[in-house]
């Protein structure tokens, strides 16, 4: 298997997943400065030289997860693999990274949606893993995480000034630490009318979709209106009940 789920309730730790995700990088639009940006991060980690851990940021349906998930299909081949962390596994991060470290693989942590509460201690595990715990991260393990929170930390107006913390900068501070151990911070903006329409189309092209320029547009702006939202996930959303529609009448 080139992915895995980390499970610490699960003697052995990991679970092989036989399918993945079918998403490529090519069929991506929108974000390909994004999407660069992350390949080349992996390229460099995949030949040794220095890479970081990277946070992906922005709104959601805007491809986040799918640029992680894609490398899999684009470097599979040169040694990468794909390991899966889910929120309530975070405690064990240390412990799959010295199991992984053993190995002569190149492996991504993918966290993926990541964000904490107020009450929750887990972000600390997450940022003894990053970089500052006594236990140093192995050359052949990088963390990708995907949020639609700039410091993933729930941030309030009370925080700015807190009447029952004597350091209330303090508290501030703690929750912008996490983010900042990331290396590299990608943002992925909401697409704006041109862009959305940009990835439809190119969708469309991808999916050989018989259909006239105009009609896509009209259609694709049509289908933001009734769902109320403007992204990738979106289009995609659009062109596959396009094409069951199309489908269905051959």
């Amino acid at each position: 298997c080139a992915a895995f789920m980390w499970r610490s309730d699960v003697e052995g730790g990991l679970v092989g997943i036989k399918v993945s995700d079918p998403i490529k990088l090519h069929e991506l639009s929108g974000y390909e400065e994004q999407v660069q940006q992350v390949v080349q991060n992996t390229q460099r980690f995949l030949q040794g030289l220095p890479a970081h851990n990277l946070l992906l940021y922005g709104d959601r349906g805007t491809g986040k997860s799918s640029t992680v998930k894609g490398l899999l299909h684009r470097f599979a081949h040169q040694g990468l693999r794909l390991v899966e962390v889910g929120r309530g596994d975070l405690g064990s991060l240390h412990q799959l990274m010295e199991h992984l470290g053993r190995s002569s693989l190149r492996f991504i942590l993918f966290i993926d949606d990541l964000s904490f509460e107020d009450d929750e201690a887990e972000f600390k595990d997450l940022k003894s893993v990053l970089q500052g715990g006594v236990v140093s991260q192995p050359g052949n393990v990088r963390v990708y995480a995907t949020s639609n929170r700039r410091h993933l930390v729930r941030e309030r107006f009370s925080d700015v000034a807190s009447k029952d913390e004597v350091r209330w900068q303090d508290t501030v501070q703690e929750k912008l630490s996490l983010s900042d151990r990331f290396g590299l911070t990608i943002v992925y903006p909401s697409p704006d009318q041109k862009t959305y329409l940009a990835i439809v189309e190119h969708l469309a092209e991808l999916a050989q979709l018989p259909i006239g320029k105009d009609e896509l547009r009209a259609r694709a702006l049509q289908w933001t209106l009734w769902h109320n939202e403007r992204s990738g996930r979106t289009a995609r959303q659009f062109i596959n009940d396009l094409q069951a529609e199309l489908d269905s009448r051959v």
